[in-house]
């Protein structure tokens, strides 16, 4: 079952995201990796998943998609030097972790970390805090001290497996300090949950500072509150039939979305206890999707199949408004 499912988003990468050869050809021979050229949606497709992986502490999978990356030339070339950096220090500080495939990595395990990969990180990370007392401090230095997007994530990844009474006033603190990008804020909001935190915490978001109850942020997709699956739950039956292949991306784009909206305006108006929201949420998800895929600007068609009518009109333009500029902004790391 899973590996069926994988094969059909493998599919479903070459057929929307377009080939990563000029020539349009998927073959994986070592003749055809001297000429990997990835389009610009491709690469951006590409960065959005060496982020989300570092996120989620898959570091096997992180190698895996750097060493493909180092082979890519065109527009990924000017990447190299970051990309080698960032792969000399995930093969300094995790050498037990190997690098699987490029297909692995890419959905083979249904987007999910290895367990055992997982249970090895917790226990790396429990065992230097108790071997070594400065070894939490250094990580909190690390986060105050530094800038980089992607080496805030991998340390606050480890901080996920960690208790101590440092980690809840410093990130309290380092959240409260400045603005970060959202996926980092996310983070950091999940590692409070871990560690038991109640009450407000506040962070900062467009030089706005917002506040949620701690206790409140999901730990998994799953924690989200049922009105933001069913949004994916519409989309998944208007399409299974028109654009089956359109449904992954769907999940991947909502899911990130929903992180970078959480605690905001527009993350309570996802959640209302209303059966329209999901409607209206969803039709603006699928049409950004075939804007973004399909060149397709007209939604009638999508209205019409949502159910967005005139008085859903205003509201649903304001989802679409939100999910657009989200698309056309930076989600992985800044460069």
């Amino acid at each position: 079952m899973r590996k069926n499912r994988a094969k059909r988003i493998h599919t479903a990468i070459l057929m929307t995201a377009k080939p990563f050869y000029m020539e349009g050809e998927y073959l994986m021979t070592d003749h055809a990796k001297d000429n990997l050229v990835l389009f610009p949606k491709t690469l951006d497709y590409y960065q959005i998943q060496l982020t989300k992986m570092l996120e989620t502490e898959r570091y096997g999978d992180s190698k895996a998609l750097l060493h493909f990356l180092l082979q890519c030339h065109g527009n990924a070339e000017r990447y190299h030097t970051e990309w080698q950096a960032l792969l000399g220090w995930l093969e300094a500080a995790f050498p037990e972790v190997e690098s699987g495939s490029i297909s692995e990595a890419l959905g083979i395990e249904d987007g999910e970390e290895s367990q055992e990969e997982e249970d090895w990180i917790r226990q790396r990370v429990t065992d230097r805090s108790l071997t070594d007392p400065e070894y939490i401090p250094q990580l909190l230095a690390t986060l105050y001290n530094g800038d980089d997007p992607e080496q805030q994530l991998l340390v606050l990844g480890q901080l996920m497996h960690l208790t101590h009474p440092d980690i809840e006033i410093s990130l309290r603190q380092w959240l409260a300090r400045e603005e970060y990008i959202p996926p980092v804020q996310f983070r950091a909001l999940q590692v409070l949950r871990k560690q038991g935190v109640t009450g407000q915490v506040a962070f900062w978001r467009n030089g706005e500072s917002l506040s949620i109850e701690a206790e409140d942020t999901p730990i998994s997709f799953t924690d989200f509150p049922q009105g933001i699956h069913q949004v994916l739950e519409r989309v998944h039956q208007a399409t299974e039939v028109s654009d089956p292949t359109l449904s992954y991306f769907a999940d991947e784009m909502w899911k990130e979305f929903v992180e970078v909206a959480y605690g905001t305006q527009i993350y309570r108006s996802m959640i209302e206890d209303e059966d329209s929201v999901s409607d209206l949420w969803g039709a603006a998800l699928h049409q950004v999707l075939m804007e973004k895929l399909h060149g397709k600007q007209g939604d009638e068609w999508i209205r019409e199949q949502y159910g967005i009518t005139g008085e859903l009109r205003f509201r649903y333009e304001q989802a679409l408004r939100s999910l657009r500029q989200y698309s056309i902004e930076p989600r992985s790391t800044p460069h």
